[in-house]
């Protein structure tokens, strides 16, 4: 079993679920969020997002990352 808390911060239920080709999707999206939030020149250097990309943005928004771990 997974905790629900983890260093004072609430786990995503989808980490939680056991669905490891969900929980794949939920961390390419947050790789994504975050490479928009300090990287956005690498994502318009290769031509923007694809569809699949844009998707899961919407199906996964933006955890919070902790500043130390960036």
């Amino acid at each position: 079993t997974r905790p629900a808390e983890f260093e004072g911060r609430a786990v995503p239920e989808v980490l939680r679920s056991g669905d490891h080709a969900r929980i794949e999707r939920w961390r390419l999206a947050q790789s994504l969020h975050r490479t928009i939030a300090a990287r956005p020149d690498l994502i318009e250097r290769r031509g923007g997002l694809s569809d699949r990309e844009k998707r899961l943005l919407e199906e996964f928004p933006a955890v919070p990352y902790p500043e130390s771990s960036l």
